[in-house]
């Protein structure tokens, strides 16, 4: 599509649901995405592979589903299957950083207990946190401390919400911090040094003089690719003032979801309400709770304004393609859950995605091709000009940023999940333009007709006058774990007959 590889900004946020940016969404304010959006493209059927952290970041550095790289749940976690990754497998940011890209990377990682960026190609600015990548880095705790004098974990907490009754899980508050002092912050902050110090080394005056090239003269051309990875809306959903107060919970609308009945659905959906500890969240405690959860987005929605006007000041937006997406999505009340967990609905599959690409995608377009979260490895390699691996299970797509959707692309997207903590599951998802398939290992499958019904409320896997749309699916779902040498393959077929 271009003559020169351009530099490429990827904003990737933390369980952020897709409707907080939606036109048609809630009232959340997020001018910084919003202009995003308006300055290039909107997937409106963007999916994540899998609906858990690691896993599904592992994907998006590889270009496979999960059951490819290995990584099926939390790399930080006791019952972790794989704590690293497979440094055999071909990552996308290698392949830049081998073909001369300057790799740079900010905030979350989560991809491997002894691993960090700077295994896989990027130069690591720090940002981590010590609950998810505990040995990545301690810079944040230190700047809080130096320069505000409120270590982490020091912090008196007011509006608190926890779960089983006030003694469990953190799910909310507001901290009395300043802005500047939050993560988010932070990760913008260092974001920001990257894009102004590749700026510099752009300059037109760098390393003039003398026989040996200056740092910045070899620096000179190179195209970078910035990963800033926020903390968040992740819970728990501690944020400063004004967000804190910035949605009244008495004007929190719940998702329709909300009223699930958790009739003919698998029993695990109805347990984890009291295996998360909310069981006892009524609808005054969810609209205070999606309160809080609206105002983290819209924080760090802030924290992306200050990027990306820092990348528009420093001269290289022309050249840079900048891409907003989220890991996966979060209930925040949705089917009265909490997080996230063997659900496979809308609202932790459905993701975010924006993407700006000046002179190359059309400002204020829109794509409703369906599409993966991992389908980006694909993307930046063929930016970059880049020989795509034969091993990604992603598709580029350049195609669909310059306005085309190929005659041969998919029309569905799929997705899986391996259970809790307490023990692991299969399962597996296909998902329509229309119906949203489930398959559930040791219970009763799913299917919604999201047309008639966009809360999926009604599994419809027994209704006869879904049976074609239900084979249909089954062999769309097949079919998938065959190409994709889904290691269960031989196994699930066999429930269906």
């Amino acid at each position: 599509m271009v003559d020169a590889p351009p530099n490429v900004l990827v904003l990737l946020t933390d369980q952020e649901r897709y409707d907080v940016t939606a036109p048609d969404g809630p009232p959340v304010e997020t001018p910084a995405l919003d202009r995003l959006a308006a300055d290039g493209m909107r997937f409106t059927e963007a999916t994540t592979p899998i609906s858990i952290c690691t896993s599904a970041r592992a994907s998006l550095l590889t270009g496979q589903f999960p059951h490819g790289h290995g990584m099926v749940n939390n790399s930080h976690e006791a019952d972790a299957i794989r704590p690293n990754l497979d440094p055999g497998l071909p990552t996308y940011s290698e392949r830049l950083a081998e073909a001369g890209y300057r790799c740079t990377y900010a905030g979350k990682w989560h991809v491997g207990r002894d691993q960090g960026p700077e295994d896989f190609g990027f130069a690591y600015l720090g940002g981590s946190d010590d609950h998810h990548d505990p040995d990545l880095d301690d810079a944040f705790a230190h700047y809080r401390a130096e320069e505000f004098g409120a270590p982490l974990g020091e912090v008196a907490f007011s509006d608190a919400v926890y779960t089983r009754g006030g003694d469990g899980t953190l799910v909310a508050a507001t901290t009395p911090v300043d802005i500047e002092a939050t993560r988010a912050h932070f990760i913008a902050d260092r974001t920001i040094e990257a894009i102004r110090a590749h700026a510099d080394d752009r300059a037109p005056d760098a390393g003039a003089g003398g026989d040996e090239p200056s740092p910045g003269e070899a620096e000179a051309g190179r195209p970078f690719f910035h990963r800033a990875d926020f903390y968040g809306p992740h819970h728990p959903y501690v944020i400063p003032e004004p967000y804190a107060s910035m949605y009244d919970p008495a004007d929190v609308e719940l998702p329709a979801s909300f009223a699930e009945p958790y009739a003919g659905k698998p029993r695990v959906q109805e347990q984890f309400l009291s295996y998360r500890g909310v069981d006892d969240f009524d609808r005054a405690t969810w609209k205070a709770v999606l309160a809080k959860y609206w105002g983290f987005v819209s924080l760090l929605d802030d924290q992306i304004g200050r990027v990306l006007d820092a990348l528009a000041e420093s001269g290289l937006a022309a050249d840079t393609m900048v891409v907003h997406a989220s890991d996966h999505g979060d209930f925040v009340g949705g089917h009265r859950q909490f997080n996230k967990g063997p659900l496979m609905y809308d609202d932790t599959y459905r993701i975010p995605l924006q993407v700006r690409w000046p002179g190359e995608v059309e400002a204020g377009s829109t794509c409703d091709a369906p599409v993966h979260l991992h389908d980006l490895a694909a993307t930046f390699c063929d930016a970059a000009d880049v020989p795509i691996p034969d091993a990604f299970d992603a598709r580029s797509l350049e195609p669909l940023l310059d306005g085309r959707r190929p005659h041969a692309w998919p029309d569905a997207t799929f997705g899986e999940y391996y259970g809790e903590e307490f023990g692991l599951y299969t399962q597996r998802m296909v998902r329509t333009d229309r119906y949203t398939f489930v398959y559930n290992g040791p219970d009763t499958n799913e299917l919604y007709d999201r047309e008639a019904d966009p809360a999926q409320l009604v599994n419809l896997i027994d209704h006869p006058d879904y049976a074609d749309v239900r084979a249909d699916l089954v062999d769309r779902l097949v079919g998938w774990m065959a190409e994709t040498n889904d290691p269960y393959r031989t196994w699930v077929p066999r429930t269906f007959e």
